[in-house]
């Protein structure tokens, strides 16, 4: 499949993301000709993203790396660096701590999200730079593009596709491809 002038520039793959009409939580996602539905955060898109709020950032957010849980899925050849998740990895998301927004190592007492789910929904994680180079107290921590929960149930502002359309997205992503959620 070739990538079309859209979703291309200056040989940076885009990732499209826009509101699905009459359902704020869902969305149309499309990259070099494949177009695949979403779920988003349960309080739709925000232009004013907060720790909490449940909204998609309406922003540009290059994708930084990905997490996987590697003895659930096989993954299709990437040129995304992709790590497998083990059961010390957590996500801080209590603004307070130093470690905001940041990959930590358990034990760890503060406010923190696993990443080994026994959902699935992180089966697939990739990381997007949502106030992680900048980070910014109550700014919102992790927007993943991960795997979504049956029948495309809201998230807590993250994208989340079928594991099938995350398998068929990963061979277009590569670090610094660029996921614009548009209002």
């Amino acid at each position: 499949m070739q990538h079309s002038r859209d979703s291309q520039v200056k040989g940076k793959s885009i990732v499209t993301v826009r509101t699905a009409p009459r359902d704020r939580c869902r969305a149309i996602v499309s990259i070099g000709g494949v177009t695949l539905v979403a779920a988003l955060g349960r309080s739709g898109i925000s232009a004013f993203k907060r720790e909490g709020d449940g909204a998609t950032p309406i922003a540009s957010m290059r994708l930084l790396h990905g997490f996987t849980r590697g003895e659930r899925v096989r993954l299709p050849h990437t040129p995304l660096s992709i790590r497998r998740i083990a059961k010390h990895m957590l996500w801080c998301d209590q603004p307070e701590h130093p470690a905001y927004n940041r990959l930590v190592r358990a034990p760890f007492r503060p406010s923190h999200e696993e990443m080994m789910r026994s959902d699935g929904l992180y089966d697939i994680c990739l990381v997007l730079d949502w106030n992680i180079t900048s980070r910014k107290r109550h700014g919102g921590s992790a927007i993943f593009f991960h795997i979504a929960k049956p029948g495309y149930e809201p998230t807590a502002g993250c994208i989340a596709v079928s594991l099938r359309d995350m398998k068929r997205l990963l061979p277009f992503l590569k670090r610094g491809t660029m996921v614009r959620v548009l209002g």
